[in-house]
């Protein structure tokens, strides 16, 4: 196998400090011109065209299961959606619907638009956010967590730290010492969700424990994915979605009359633009042909959703933000057998909170320079975004607005 020349040394590499920051001029330079790379930096296969990224995620030559094994840990991770392939992910993916399905978060709609409404009012009383990951997206992500599981609100403290700490089992490049932390907090998320089993009121979450298809580890793994799959997208999503709308006041006047459904389609486009996580990984059990290449048996392979959400020959204008964007295939949830299954939450939940958040706070801005680009790899996030909400709408001008599902 001949190894492709590497990137332009004007261009830094995407996992690289720098690249870390803005990984857009090498994803863009990727795919236009080695759409499945072998980086020689990682040793990874990099998967950057959206028409092979597709094809990767569909293709059972790519195994989600031994991708997770490949992964610098000493034990097992629990048995979930994640950690299964074929038949085994179909027989948890059934049941998981119980906890996220459609009927699921309809049971705690109007209790998750409360909770949506009670954090803005905390927030219009100061003011001004400081930092609107940490004071809406995280906080509301607990929240919805906190009703899916039927958890009484004085433990939401507990189940928002517990969810930041497996977040770091998003990472599939964590280096051992991440990593061992990321065990240890799955430990003791899976320990909490335990003894709540047995005592969990009427709820997504009870209706999952009873389902006679799951022994009880493999409820526990499906209920600690949902929170490594639900906590920091939603969290972050919010934080990466203002980013982009704040500055436009073109888009935030349309999404003050939306309905659920247009602000849906707006939640696609900031996620198509600035997904949470970035990428995949995936495992070859046998040589696979993709459009763009082949990828050998036995290797890991990265699918660069972010870099395949920005691809010209699917998404015209890919780097602009187009509100009303449809039909939008983005991959910011992946796609086949493995799409993600907190989607709907993730992206529900996000039009909502950014739906109510312009029409209570009309003049709401990006406060200053302050927000950054964390150095991180996965998620893809913003630090210190401060918000300046400005003047209230008064009530009345609020009551008239159409308001948003979750």
């Amino acid at each position: 196998m001949t190894q492709a020349p590497g990137l332009p040394a004007a261009l830094a590499h995407p996992f690289s400090p720098a690249g870390r920051l803005d990984p857009y001029p090498a994803y863009d330079w990727l795919r236009g011109h080695r759409p499945v790379y072998r980086d020689p930096m990682t040793g990874l296969w990099l998967v950057t065209g959206y028409a092979d990224c597709t094809a990767l995620l569909k293709d059972p030559a790519f195994s989600a299961a031994a991708g997770q094994r490949e992964r610098a840990r000493e034990d097992d991770l629990p048995v979930s959606m994640l950690t299964t392939d074929g038949t085994g992910h179909a027989r948890l993916r059934a049941p998981g619907a119980l906890l996220l399905g459609p009927a699921a978060l309809a049971s705690v709609a109007g209790a998750i638009a409360a909770d949506a409404d009670a954090l803005l009012d905390r927030a219009a009383a100061r003011g001004r956010l400081e930092d609107a990951v940490e004071q809406l997206g995280a906080p509301l992500a607990t929240a919805v967590l906190g009703r899916l599981f039927g958890l009484p609100e004085e433990q939401w403290d507990t189940l928002g730290a517990l969810g930041r700490a497996v977040s770091l089992n998003l990472d599939p490049m964590a280096p051992p010492p991440v990593a061992s932390l990321g065990r240890a907090a799955m430990g003791e998320l899976t320990r909490y969700l335990d003894g709540h089993l047995d005592t969990a009121p009427p709820s997504p979450l009870a209706r999952l424990a009873a389902d006679p298809r799951l022994t009880r580890q493999e409820v526990l793994g499906v209920l600690g994915l949902a929170v490594v799959g639900g906590w920091q997208p939603l969290a972050e999503s919010v934080g990466n979605a203002l980013y982009w709308l704040l500055p436009r006041p073109e888009v935030r006047a349309a999404l003050r009359g939306a309905g659920p459904e247009e602000a849906g389609t707006l939640m696609d486009e900031l996620l198509r633009l600035e997904a949470p996580i970035p990428f995949t990984a995936r495992v070859t059990v046998r040589a696979a042909e993709l459009p763009g290449g082949r990828i050998p048996a036995g290797q890991r392979v990265l699918a660069v959703l972010a870099a395949a959400n920005r691809d010209p020959a699917v998404f015209a204008r890919p780097a602009e933000l187009l509100p009303s964007r449809r039909p939008n295939p983005h991959l910011a949830f992946g796609a086949g057998p493995h799409f993600c299954l907190a989607a709907r939450l993730v992206r529900e939940t996000g039009a909502l909170l950014l739906a109510r958040i312009v029409r209570r706070f009309p003049a709401a801005a990006l406060a200053g320079p302050g927000a950054r680009w964390a150095p991180t790899l996965i998620p893809r996030r913003l630090t210190g975004l401060a918000v300046d909400l400005g003047a209230p709408a008064p009530v009345a001008a609020r009551s008239a607005a159409v308001t948003g599902r979750a």
